[in-house]
């Protein structure tokens, strides 16, 4: 008896002595395999995403990474409002982790994306990913020749907007992900029929950026949709880099001209607010802009009343690109008054329709809302041409 008792103990001792080497093992090989936190034990590997970004200009988005997923959340999607919306953007492949029961999951990389707006076009063509669009919006108002040559060849299909949203064609289609916009007037529950059919929709609300770079910046969003962070990380710091070299032409600037943007329509006419990324590029350019005091994003409505004293002293008029408006005479042709303005009768009116194509597509809201230092650049141009005498404007053009 006293032998099996002694062998027990041995037996005991020998499978204490290997939990603690397992343990022992274990502890050592953390630095490059670990199992994560918050319900992730389904999940032991090493980092999948090296790689990662770090957003520096945009205050709408955070982006925040967890081994084999990334969490994602939008702030203020809808402007005037305060919540959050969470996306859990999970590696193809890996387990979904628990505790985010309030989040949307998406697999990555997405492979098939519905854009709703051209800015989302102006987002895969910097990474050069629009192989991935299979739907967009609205087919018509597309410059990009890669998306049109998809377009034309039937690999994207038009899914409609707003009420008039197609969501039987997108439940059959079943893409990755269908990344909508944002607007005071928009509500997630306008897809919740989507949700409930297992396709995620974010919501991209970057027109409510304060800066350019601000705004640019939702590029990184769409690189870890797709795990293109190391590129990304690269291509924006040229971009960053050069509209800091721009901006650092004006810094010191006395003579700062003043401008007015945009024209009446209708009832209102629309201009920025002293919050908007457009009031942020009439600053870097050098110029002085009347309402740059207020508090706020997005536009102002005024009146024609209201903008007129102020027209009349102006040294430039930006921004002109209501309607089919391509010369003076057209410009008249809305309102005579518009003769009266400083800037109609010294020949400074531009629009931003450079780069419009036969269909309406202004390839501005798309490549330009992704490469700010080319429109910086423009406006330079335009606004203190001594600074960059040999940039030929690729954006804007002079109404004459």
């Amino acid at each position: 008896m006293a032998f099996g008792r002694k062998a027990d103990d041995y037996m005991n001792r020998t499978k204490l002595l290997a939990v603690l080497l397992l343990l022992s093992l274990m502890a050592g090989c953390s630095t490059s395999s670990s199992i994560y936190e918050r319900g992730d034990s389904h999940y032991s590997g090493k980092d999948l995403f090296p790689e990662k970004v770090k957003v520096a200009h945009a205050k709408g988005f955070t982006i925040s990474y967890h081994g084999h997923y990334k969490v994602v959340k939008i702030m203020s999607p809808f402007e005037k409002s305060t919540d959050t919306l969470s996306y859990v953007l999970v590696q193809r492949g890996t387990p979904r982790p628990i505790g985010y029961k309030d989040s949307q999951v998406i697999e990555i990389p997405v492979r098939s994306m519905v854009a709703m707006s051209s800015l989302h076009i102006g987002l895969v063509g910097f990474l050069g990913c629009e192989d991935i669009l299979t739907g967009m919006g609205n087919l018509k108002y597309v410059s990009s020749p890669r998306v049109i040559s998809r377009i034309q060849s039937g690999k994207i299909v038009e899914v409609g907007k707003d009420q008039g949203l197609n969501e039987e064609l997108l439940v059959g289609m079943h893409p990755d992900l269908i990344m909508a916009t944002g607007s005071p007037v928009s509500r997630v529950a306008r897809y919740e029929s989507l949700h409930r059919a297992g396709i995620p929709v974010m919501v991209n609300s970057e027109w409510v950026e304060t800066t350019p770079l601000g705004r640019a910046e939702w590029v990184k969003l769409m690189a870890a949709l797709i795990n293109k962070e190391s590129e990304v990380n690269r291509k924006f710091a040229r971009v960053e880099q050069e509209y800091a070299r721009l901006r650092q032409l004006t810094s010191k600037v006395t003579n700062r001209p003043t401008l007015i943007t945009g024209m009446n329509s209708k009832d209102a006419w629309y201009v920025p607010n002293g919050d908007s990324y457009v009031n942020r590029f009439f600053r870097d350019a050098g110029a002085s802009y009347h309402w740059s005091d207020t508090r706020a994003t997005g536009s102002l409505p005024l009146s024609f009343e209201t903008v007129y004293p102020v027209a009349l002293e102006a040294d430039f008029w930006l921004n002109v690109s209501i309607g089919n408006v391509r010369s003076k005479k057209d410009v008249l042709a809305r309102d005579v008054r518009y003769a009266d303005f400083k800037a109609f009768k010294t020949n400074h009116i531009y629009s931003y329709n450079n780069r419009m194509n036969a269909q309406g597509a202004n390839d501005y809201w798309e490549s330009g809302a992704v490469n700010p230092q080319l429109v910086l650049a423009d406006l330079i141009r335009i606004i203190h041409p001594e600074l960059l005498p040999r940039h030929e404007l690729i954006y804007y053009k002079l109404i004459d």
